[in-house]
């Protein structure tokens, strides 16, 4: 299998239109990127190199950050708490606002800079864009909406005197680290709470997908937010012990993998921490539902941008008397896929993060067939391209069933009884969302009450998200909840004010 690299880049190029043409020629006129210190654009190398995920070429080089920055960072932060607290709300809504207008603005540049550095199908890379915005347009809206509450404390003769009330306050400098998957939009569900709620931060993007954040930097140093409200800081891992360890930070929200999330819990002392990490998500299929609808809805959940999504559908369970017809048609629809350049706008199968990346799961699929499952379709490898793969019979105590796939495959297998299908749906460490397709309004409720996961979608794939909707997991998919007002509730703290009437003489 040859993708051509170069000759299908020169195609593709030729299938965009004008504005898309103009951004990536802006972006890969830039050539070096600085990173941002309390609200400041500074270059003081160039050390990063960030490449096109399809071609493998160098599209900029980004400042890194060392422990002298990242201290400067933290010290902007923390001088910047006060004067953030002290920000009134409209003052904090025209900031999200002016955010919004601005990724407006820049909408095809935002969406090709995603294109190239995560190797997303610039279909999904501009549906990023979309949800990028309306997860700031969200926030402007909630800025406005910090409401307290008057207590009755008279529950007993004692307390006749006394009202209480109760306000929400920032809980000061916030650390953020998110991942390479969605750098935009995962990054702007911890930047724009932060900015709702009045809290300074300072974001360590993925090494491999930076230019987005830096983008958002960007365009909060054209607003008017305290020194040192920001900082946007690539950085090598080596050097980013601060982010979690630092105790002048009051919060640490982390998005990525779980090996990694529950070490940096383990090293984060007093502060309060969030962490969203990974799944491996499961949709189950009752024998009740229209399939052509269901064929479609799993294609899209399995493989949109190339499995890369801690809720992509990785197993998917289906009853036995629709089993035999539903996977024809999944493995029909997947060998249709269009592989190759994120840029060509009818590619749905892009690279993955990296080769290395690419081959781990193949040899996780390798692995599995060598343990009696059966693949059937895809499985082929080239770089950091993988082939669409569907596969069943998978046995239950391999890397591919029990772990994260994290990219392009799905695994099939039947039940006859649904309370089954529930015990396989949660025989998983993982427990992010879940999906069912059924018309059974009992079997919904019930998948409700017993599935262990974070979230249940009914009629949809597990994959589904909207921004302002409570998001998070349980088990080894982490705690806390994002979306923007459940973020800005962990981003403050609740303050209380008792008042004693005195007795009237």
């Amino acid at each position: 299998m040859c993708f051509g690299v170069r000759d299908m880049t020169r195609d593709t190029d030729s299938k965009l239109n004008s504005a898309s043409q103009q951004a990536l020629s802006a972006l890969l006129a830039k050539g070096q990127w600085p990173l941002y210190v309390a609200g400041r654009a500074e270059r003081p190398n160039s050390d990063l190199v960030v490449t096109d995920k399809y071609s493998g070429e160098p599209i900029a080089r980004v400042a890194l950050a060392d422990a002298a920055v990242i201290e400067r960072a933290i010290q902007a932060c923390v001088a910047a708490a006060e004067p953030m607290r002290r920000l009134k709300a409209y003052q904090r809504q025209a900031v999200l606002a002016h955010c919004v207008k601005r990724f407006e603005d820049r909408f095809d540049e935002l969406a090709m800079a995603l294109c190239l550095e995560a190797g997303k199908p610039i279909k999904d890379s501009r549906g990023e864009v979309t949800r990028l915005i309306d997860t700031f347009r969200y926030a402007a809206e909630e800025s406005v909406r910090m409401d307290g509450q008057v207590l009755e404390l008279a529950i007993s003769e004692r307390a006749k005197d006394y009202t209480g009330m109760l306000k929400r306050v920032p809980i000061g400098p916030c650390s953020f680290i998110s991942p390479f998957n969605f750098p935009l939009n995962l990054a702007a569900h911890k930047v724009a709470p932060a900015l709702a709620v009045g809290c300074p931060f300072v974001l360590k993007p993925a090494s491999l997908t930076p230019l987005g954040a830096l983008m958002i930097g960007e365009i909060l140093a054209e607003t008017d937010l305290p020194d040192g409200a920001f900082s946007v800081l690539p950085c090598p891992r080596s050097a980013a012990a601060a982010f979690s360890e630092d105790e002048r930070f009051k919060l640490l929200s982390f998005t990525g993998s779980q090996a990694v999330g529950w070490d940096l819990k383990a090293a984060a002392g007093k502060k309060k921490v969030v962490l969203e990490l990974g799944g491996n998500a499961a949709c189950i299929v009752d024998r009740d539902v229209d399939l052509d609808d269901v064929t479609d809805r799993l294609i899209t959940g399995a493989f949109y941008q190339s499995g890369q999504s801690c809720i992509g559908v990785q197993r998917i369970i289906i009853h036995e008397a629709v089993y035999g017809e539903l996977s024809a048609r999944l493995v029909e629809r997947t060998k249709a896929l269009k592989s190759g350049d994120p840029k060509d706008p009818e590619t749905f199968i892009g690279p993955m993060i990296s080769a290395k990346e690419a081959e781990r799961l193949e040899g996780w699929i390798q692995s599995a067939v060598s343990r009696g499952a059966k693949l059937l379709c895809g499985g082929g490898r080239d770089g950091a391209m993988l082939e669409a793969s569907l596969l069943e019979g998978v046995p239950r105590d391999t890397e591919l069933y029990a772990e994260e796939a994290f990219g392009p495959v799905a695994l099939l297998s039947r039940f006859s009884r649904f309370e089954d299908a529930l015990e396989e749906v949660n025989d998983s460490i993982y427990g992010l969302q879940a999906g069912v397709f059924t018309r059974d309004l009992y079997r919904a409720h019930q998948a409700w009450d017993q599935l262990e996961v974070g979230g249940v979608v009914i009629g949809d794939v597990p994959s589904w998200r909207v921004d302002h909707m409570p998001y998070g997991g349980v088990k080894d998919s982490g705690f806390g909840r994002e979306g923007i007002r459940y973020s800005m509730e962990d981003m403050t703290e609740p303050r209380l004010m008792v008042i004693r009437s005195p007795p009237r003489g």
